[in-house]
């Protein structure tokens, strides 16, 4: 196969995954945390998975420990076998976070009578 033929078919690889190849894993599995709804949780495996790395669990949480933007809700990503595993503000902070976000999202209303029942 000539040069030209490979130079080709490696461009068109590269087109292909192109939105892969231009972001990090560590800008990736940002984005994929950032897009994880309040009162919802994913595993490291999980963010690994849709961040293009199945294998990289373990890197997931490393990038989430060093993370410190608010805006990234890393308390929302726990272990595979359902414990919480780390968080750079303390598990307990963890805890409250993930209990705050499910009575939010789970807090009944009474339909027809206008009433919050629940909310705070």
């Amino acid at each position: 196969m000539g040069l030209q033929k490979r130079k080709v078919r490696v461009a068109s690889r590269v087109a292909a995954g192109a939105c892969h190849t231009l972001l990090s894993f560590r800008e990736r599995v940002v984005a994929v945390v950032r897009g994880i709804p309040s009162g919802e949780t994913r595993t490291y495996h999980e963010v690994a998975l849709a961040a293009g790395n199945p294998h990289a669990s373990r890197a997931v949480g490393s990038i989430l420990h060093t993370n410190h933007d608010p805006l990234v809700p890393c308390h929302r990503v726990v272990r595979s076998d359902g414990t919480l595993g780390g968080y750079n503000r303390g598990v307990a902070c963890k805890r409250r976070l993930l209990a705050g976000e499910r009575m939010q999202t789970t807090v009944p209303t009474e339909v027809g009578t206008g009433d919050r029942t629940g909310v705070l």
